[in-house]
């Protein structure tokens, strides 16, 4: 199964679904400790971490190969967001609807890091490339996520809080650690690398937390009984439509622009991917108060096991 992207991660994410279906009130509860709060300081945690890992010298050393550095970054942040904003400018009653906001919030997310870097060694593509590239996301992400999000966040069921809140959240959570991470990489980066496993489950645990409280907020409240399966259906069919536009776009590009096969295989896995782990994180912090958070989260949720089946058998035909 983990060869085509099933892994343990996946499966954990899908059972916290399943359990915040079944048992939903230890999600909301905030006494004697509330998972909500337990979770802020996790996703405090999770920038730290990912601070002491973003190596200034391999930052600099990837600057000098700009075309596929722009080709990536346009596509994460300007290609994504355009394609769903032309798809909704065709669809009516759009403004408001959660799951649509759920769905533009995936096309504003960054690019993957840990997954994009190791496709793209699979496929044995340009793995400095993809290093720099998924670490300048990462950064430019906590940035233009939430300014492309104050597009939407003023049609959110039950209000949001004003931007200015938000930006406060963001610096305190997200910014403040993952700079402090990066200032201590010096210091602290050979810890951070000799303990990579047990912080990546301290990640993942994190997010599978995180996914089980939205998700428990939004089965208490009923968010879900408003939408069929068919509709749930059509958003992953729209995922998969989405991943493959982008990825065929791609394509095209880098045949334009004559790309090595390395910087290709660089420029479609670390294009195309969205972040789990910046959309879970940034939902706590850009949606704060929204019961429906939950429903926000699923389609970046369908996205990453898409992307995750899709990907891995390119990156094991390219390896052959």
């Amino acid at each position: 199964m983990k060869k085509i992207g099933i892994d343990g991660f996946v499966i954990a994410l899908l059972c916290a679904v399943l359990v915040a279906w079944l048992y939903p009130a230890l999600g909301v509860m905030t006494s004697p400790v509330s998972l909500s709060l337990i979770t802020d300081v996790g996703i405090a945690g999770i920038f730290f971490f990912y601070g002491l890992r973003i190596n200034p010298t391999q930052m600099k050393s990837g600057v000098s190969n700009w075309k596929l550095h722009i080709v990536i970054q346009l596509t994460t942040f300007i290609l994504f967001p355009a394609l769903i904003l032309f798809t909704m400018f065709f669809i009516p009653n759009v403004s408001g609807n959660l799951l649509w906001l759920g769905i533009f919030y995936v096309a504003a997310l960054p690019s993957t890091v840990a997954s994009s870097v190791l496709m793209v060694s699979i496929g044995k593509g340009n793995i400095p490339a993809a290093i720099f590239n998924a670490s300048l996301s990462s950064v430019l992400g906590v940035v233009l996520t939430p300014l492309w999000m104050r597009l939407f966040l003023v049609h959110a069921q039950g209000g949001t809080a004003h931007f200015g809140d938000i930006l406060l959240r963001l610096l305190l959570q997200i910014v403040l650690p993952l700079t402090l991470g990066f200032l201590l990489h010096r210091v602290l980066s050979v810890f951070a690398e000799k303990r990579k496993k047990p912080l990546r489950i301290f990640e993942k645990t994190v997010i599978v937390t995180i996914v089980y409280t939205a998700f428990s907020q939004s089965f208490a409240e009923g968010v879900f009984s408003d939408y069929a399966l068919s509709t749930i259906v059509g958003v992953a069919l729209g995922m998969a439509l989405l991943f493959t536009v982008v990825y065929g776009v791609l394509k095209i590009i880098c045949k334009l622009l004559h790309f090595s096969r390395e910087d290709s295989i660089t420029a479609l896995f670390c294009g195309s991917k969205k972040s789990l782990v910046h959309g879970s994180a940034m939902v706590k912090v850009l949606f704060q108060g929204i019961a429906s958070s939950g429903l926000i989260l699923l389609p970046i949720m369908i996205y990453h096991i898409i992307q995750l089946l899709i990907v891995s058998v390119i990156a094991g035909k390219n390896s052959g």
